[in-house]
């Protein structure tokens, strides 16, 4: 995983995997939202998922839950697609290609109006019905203030959603929809394309000659075949920039929680984890998306481990690299040469340093700027839109319709729990290999009818997934990214003798058949196993493998395992407390007086190297592990 959200990592051990599995039956859940249709069988189910479409979505919980909650729940009809007319207006702010804006003229008027300012785009959305942007337009709260209810579906050209506030178009009652698959290829090539451009100097030999010199020394290349590249994500368009890679002769290694080793191998590409991958490569290709976890992921502690001429193309997200850093890393040689699309302002600014650097070759964000991709692009944004129009929800959402409050009020601290579960059950997963099996385990007083665990399988599912990948996750496509990932979730029901008045006593996560980077989390099964339980209306970890504890999941975790002997507290404790980071919580469970032991500290700041370094070197702490929640 991409350096597993940012988790410090110090171990002695690794225990072996095996894997388990066991089937669950779901109840169904009522839910008001217009754009989901219900199956008295199946529950909610999504109108598109019988399509073939890859689906590339996020919603964060608190959004969730404000839809549950909220008080608006306007329909649209199937027949009538638009309450202020026969036909619904439909606002294109940016240039979409013509067999899409065909196939919307044929239900809606559709409006093309490009270039409009802040105010000019406020000011219109009032007697729109549907948006279409790409990346230059800024879908912010303030738009849907100014639509006072009426738009009904946003759809973003393309995979990343940056620009819209899925927060706020949730909040209105607003879906949102993006077209994930077709600029795949044109992606792939974009990057095969910087790469070779990169390799031989291609643009700077070429402004030389346009500028009248001759300077064939000065523009010697470096030969591809035999050399490593890394792919940094491997999904769909960093896959196909590998297939390209291995046909110029190149050694192809990649990483990514979710690649399943038997389809990387079916492409001759080695799995490996974030280190060795940055460690080895000759070349890296970056495919990952921007989250909070891969957020200049790459920048002056990244560079230093990695190999000295290395050569960095970046057709994803241009936040994923410290653009500063990696100025500093060209000048002083440690990266050779960077070819880039994307930056962290678009445009970047006119003085930059990294776009004038003589080492780097830039283009202006033209992954998918292909005619083949930029008409792909719009039918497929464009059969979204006319279909949430319609009152049904494509499998490119990624914003959540709403459920019934009811349900959520009453899960709702246990979806916080379910979410935070997810993001630590995957940090503890070493990398190298993917992640294909999660279990669940609901321990509760209630029959399974009355108990629908979908929203915090959900919730788990996207701790799990979310942090690092592109995926946006919510109740309707849980299921279907979990999929598409090769993430097999399965639950498990077990009654036990306590309050039904309370729908859960606790959630248990395992994920089997992996490494761990905590050894001590894995149980005699060869499971990673977490479990945890809400206390006075607050999530806690009451169990890390074998061991017992009672730890509040707020801010961030500190998980040790140490000889169980005096001061140990103290010790780590007077550590942290050097380094002016605050103790919120601390508990320690034990096998036994005197043998092993678990400390879990959770703490309001990051500590830094030198804390952590100071707590590993504590003769008693066999192994230790670093948290973000």
């Amino acid at each position: 995983m991409f350096q597993s959200m940012a988790s410090s990592t110090y171990t002695k051990a690794v225990f072996p995997s095996s894997t388990r599995s066991a089937s669950t039956s779901l109840a169904s859940l009522t839910t008001k939202n217009p754009f989901l249709r219900v199956s008295s069988l199946s529950g909610s189910r999504c109108a598109s998922c019988y399509c073939q479409r890859a689906c590339a979505s996020v919603v964060n919980v608190t959004s969730v839950l404000k839809t549950a909650d909220s008080k608006s729940s306007s329909t649209t009809s199937s027949k009538d697609l638009s309450p202020h007319g026969s036909k619904p207006t439909i606002l294109v702010s940016e240039k979409l290609g013509e067999a899409g804006l065909q196939l919307l003229r044929e239900v809606g008027e559709v409006e093309c109006a490009y270039d409009l300012s802040p105010e000019q785009l406020c000011n219109k959305i009032s007697s729109c019905d549907a948006l279409i942007v790409r990346s230059a337009t800024k879908v912010t709260r303030q738009v849907f203030e100014a639509s006072k209810g009426r738009l009904k579906v946003v759809g973003r050209a393309g995979v990343g959603i940056d620009n819209v506030d899925l927060q706020a178009a949730t909040e209105y009652g607003c879906l949102v929809v993006n077209a994930p698959t077709a600029n795949t290829i044109a992606a792939a090539e974009h990057g095969i394309a910087l790469l070779a451009a990169m390799a031989r100097n291609v643009a700077q030999a070429d402004a030389s000659i346009k500028a009248g010199k001759w300077q064939r020394n000065k523009y010697v290349g470096v030969s591809m075949v035999g050399k490593t590249l890394a792919v940094m994500g491997f999904g769909k368009v960093g896959s196909e920039v590998a297939r390209r890679a291995k046909g110029l002769g190149m050694n192809v290694i990649a990483h990514d929680p979710y690649a399943p080793a038997d389809r990387a191998r079916a492409v001759g590409v080695e799995l490996v984890s974030f280190e060795n991958a940055i460690a080895a490569a000759d070349f890296i290709s970056l495919h990952m998306p921007l989250t909070a976890t891969t957020k200049k992921i790459f920048n002056d502690a990244t560079f230093a481990k990695m190999k000295k001429g290395v050569r960095i193309i970046n057709v994803a997200r241009g936040g994923v690299i410290d653009e500063d850093a990696l100025v500093k890393a060209l000048d002083a040689g440690t990266v050779a040469q960077a070819a880039l699309d994307v930056f962290a302002e678009e445009p970047p600014p006119k003085d930059s340093k990294l776009v004038k650097h003589e080492n780097v070759t830039v283009t202006p964000h033209l992954g998918a700027s292909t005619k083949e991709a930029q008409e792909g692009v719009a039918i497929e944004i464009a059969e979204a839109v006319v279909g949430a129009l319609r009152g049904e929800l494509s499998a490119t959402a990624v914003n959540a319709p709403m459920v019934a409050p009811e349900v959520v009020s009453e899960l709702a601290p246990y979806v916080l729990l379910a979410e935070k579960l997810g993001r630590l059950a995957v940090q503890l997963v070493s990398g190298g290999k993917g992640i294909k099996a999660v279990k669940v385990v609901y321990r509760s007083a209630r029959g399974h009818d009355d108990l629908d665990t979908r929203l915090l399988r959900a919730m788990i599912t996207k701790g799990i997934i979310e942090p690092i990948s592109n995926s946006i996750v919510n109740i309707v496509n849980a299921d279907f990214t979990a999929k598409e990932k090769g993430l097999r979730i399965s639950e498990e029901r077990i009654v036990v003798d306590s309050s039904p008045e309370l729908p859960l006593d606790s959630i248990q996560v395992q994920i089997s058949n992996v490494e761990s980077k905590f050894a001590s989390a894995v149980k005699v099964n060869g499971e990673i196993s977490i479990e945890g339980k809400v206390k006075d209306g607050m999530p806690h970890l009451t169990c890390v493998g074998s061991f017992g504890v009672d730890v509040s999941l707020e801010g961030n975790l500190i998980l040790c395992r140490q000889i169980d002997q005096p001061g140990m507290i103290g010790r780590v404790g007077n550590i942290l407390a050097d380094h002016n980071v605050n103790v919120s919580f601390m508990s320690v469970g034990r096998t036994s007086r005197g043998k092993m032991a678990i400390m879990a500290i959770g703490v309001d700041e990051e500590p830094n190297k030198v804390a952590l370094e100071n707590i590993g070197s504590v003769s008693a702490i066999e192994e230790f592990v670093f948290l973000k929640l």
